[in-house]
């Protein structure tokens, strides 16, 4: 399931904005443009669906900082998606996805005002202009529909103000099988923009083994989804050790994961030229992001929406070619988003133009502009996106 359309008013600096992402995005920006607004709205979204919206707004100091420069009075996003991939056969099951969540006089509270869940395509079929809902809030008042478009009426008392309809209605007694798959879509998209790889972080520390997949979004069980699946799925330990040969020449021999006291294990980096292993510990914070990076990327069972911010920090340049060969692959699984300031990345790309997003300063708000591809095209005939970058060139085109 991947974003075909996403509006966004009132949220930090999005004051209002229109964003088409293609299925490999890289968004372009000075800073201070908002570029992790883009990225922290997708958080938000996601957020919203797995149930923890009241949590991340009261984390965040309440829903006053997020609002735009203290004027907007409520936060709103309309999402359409394609179909998840069980219903990728019909055009009908598109949804599109609303929310308003509503500043509670001037404190720093909100509720849930509007949600909608529909699909717009089936109004094609009929003589109305409202699609054809799944479910739809207004307040308190809230009702969830099957799949004729019957409604059940959730009761007042069973609806928390600051959590999303979507996210209590995809249990396992939904009247509509659409809402739960959905909703695990919508949930499970990975946000990272904070890797912390400080020497106490847990990045660097042994871990209790655990069955992971997924590298959470802020990155310290990147032990336990190495383990799982280098150890697991030789597919994967191969796509790594060909990524770090890249990356480091033929002195890299494999990654291995000893033992270590209270059945945890370690992560350690098997060089030929050394007889000892080196640890998570003692590896550097660019080789620790390297590992973080091709571990997400190259993941069999990615995310349905991976977005990094900056995925060139801390790491040397002849690295970026191999990040951008594993995104231009994860690409064809997921949606894939990445922010950047680096002209390596972008000459990375090479035969692979991502969809290019700039990020503009305006009036005190962000300014979200796509690059023409036909334009575009005729640059890099001979130019490359980096050098286009660099010169301010694409700045230029938005």
């Amino acid at each position: 399931m991947k974003i075909l359309e996403l509006t966004v008013r009132g949220f930090r600096s999005l004051k209002d904005i229109t964003w088409k992402p293609g299925d490999l995005n890289v968004v372009i920006g000075p800073n201070g443009s908002g570029k992790s607004s883009l990225l922290r709205v997708l958080e938000l979204i996601s957020v919203s669906a797995r149930g923890g919206l009241g949590k991340y707004v009261q984390a965040h100091g309440g829903i006053d900082p997020l609002l735009w420069d203290g004027k907007a009075k409520e936060i709103s996003w309309r999402l359409t998606c394609s179909p998840v991939e069980s219903w990728r056969n019909t055009e009908r099951n598109s949804l599109t996805y609303a929310t308003v969540l509503a500043q509670v006089g001037a404190s720093s509270t909100y509720r849930v005002e509007r949600e909608l869940l529909g699909n717009y395509y089936r109004v094609k079929t009929r003589e109305r202009d409202d699609p054809f809902k799944l479910l739809d809030r207004d307040g308190k008042w809230a009702n969830i529909f099957d799949e004729n478009e019957h409604g059940f009426v959730a009761p007042e008392e069973s609806l928390p103000e600051d959590e999303t309809l979507l996210s209590l209605a995809a249990g396992p007694f939904s009247h509509n099988g659409h809402i739960p798959p959905y909703r695990r879509e919508l949930a499970a998209w990975s946000v990272y923009q904070d890797l912390h790889v400080n020497q106490d972080s847990p990045i660097r520390q042994a871990v209790v083994t655990r069955h992971e997949k997924r590298v959470d979004p802020d990155g310290q069980n990147l032990i336990s989804v190495l383990h799982t699946l280098y150890t697991g799925d030789r597919e994967f330990k191969q796509e790594i050790n060909a990524a770090m040969t890249a990356a480091f020449g033929d002195d890299f021999e494999e990654i291995v994961f000893p033992p270590a006291a209270d059945q945890r294990i370690q992560l350690r980096v098997r060089w030929k030229s050394l007889k000892r292993e080196q640890s998570a510990a003692d590896l550097s914070d660019g080789t620790l992001r390297f590992l973080f990076l091709l571990t997400v990327l190259a993941s069999p069972d990615p995310a349905p929406l991976i977005a990094i911010d900056e995925p060139e920090t801390g790491l040397h340049p002849s690295m970026l070619p191999v990040v951008a060969e594993y995104a231009v692959d994860a690409a064809q699984r997921s949606q894939v988003v990445l922010t950047t300031h680096s002209p390596q990345l972008l000459d990375a790309f090479k035969d692979h133009t991502p969809t290019t997003t700039v990020a503009l300063w305006q009036d005190g708000q962000t300014v979200l502009k796509m690059l023409e591809k036909e334009a575009l095209g005729e640059w890099l005939k001979e130019y490359s996106l980096g050098s286009l970058f660099k010169t301010g060139e694409l700045e230029g085109f938005a």
